[in-house]
């Protein structure tokens, strides 16, 4: 499957992109968060997509890929357990911080691009979009990276297989569905490849048929 690929021979990582743009993706706590470190080989730039623990095992993956330089860290939503080693990652490389407006000031490191559903993100000569998914919390972010052979979803908390994330109302759980039916399964193929913040990858196509049994299961 274009975007499920196989183990980094240097660690825990996985690659999950392909010539155009590689994505590895690690896990790096005890709760499963997954931190995906993006590299144009063109250029050698770098974005991280939640620094979320572990900021040793981060920054050795920063080194090992592009130029080992770190252009931008992304951390997709508020919670603590996304941007724990934010403040030693930022420190150690100057990376810009970028974050959902609604959510910026949770953050431990100063913000310094807040983004909005519809904004981009340059990567060398990539464009990534910036999907808002409000819901499980304020500000919660996705983005969507294209590569020759797939398109990548980074979901943060707000998709995973089998369901949407965790919301504390009605009210939020219905922002939340709303968005990740309307801005991810109206926009985007079945083959596109679903990375989220925690544990295991799917596919948009894989998911779709359980829509509506999500929206009746509720919050």
């Amino acid at each position: 499957m274009a975007g499920l690929a196989h183990v980094d021979p240097h660690g825990a990582a996985i690659a999950v992109g392909d010539a155009s743009l590689e994505v590895h993706k690690v896990s790096v706590s005890d709760e499963d968060n997954n931190a995906y470190l993006l590299t144009d080989p063109a250029t050698g730039a770098q974005l991280l997509v939640d620094a979320a623990d572990d900021a040793p095992a981060i920054l050795e993956l920063v080194r090992r890929h592009g130029d080992g330089r770190l252009t931008a860290v992304l951390t997709t939503h508020r919670h603590r357990d996304h941007h724990r080693a934010l403040p030693a990652v930022v420190a150690a490389t100057g990376a810009e911080v970028l974050a959902g407006a609604e959510d910026a000031d949770a953050l431990p490191s100063p913000v310094d691009r807040r983004l909005a559903h519809g904004d981009t993100i340059t990567l060398g000569a990539h464009r990534f979009d910036v999907i808002a998914l409000q819901g499980h919390t304020p500000g919660s972010v996705a983005l969507a990276a294209r590569t020759e052979a797939a398109t990548l979803l980074l979901t943060g908390d707000s998709l995973f297989p089998g369901g949407v994330g965790k919301t504390g109302s009605p009210e939020d759980f219905a922002s939340l569905i709303d968005d990740v039916e309307t801005r991810l399964f109206g926009v985007y193929p079945d083959d596109a490849v679903v990375h989220p913040g925690h544990g295991d990858s799917t596919t948009l196509g894989s998911e779709r048929g359980f829509l509506a049994t999500w929206r009746a299961r509720g919050w």
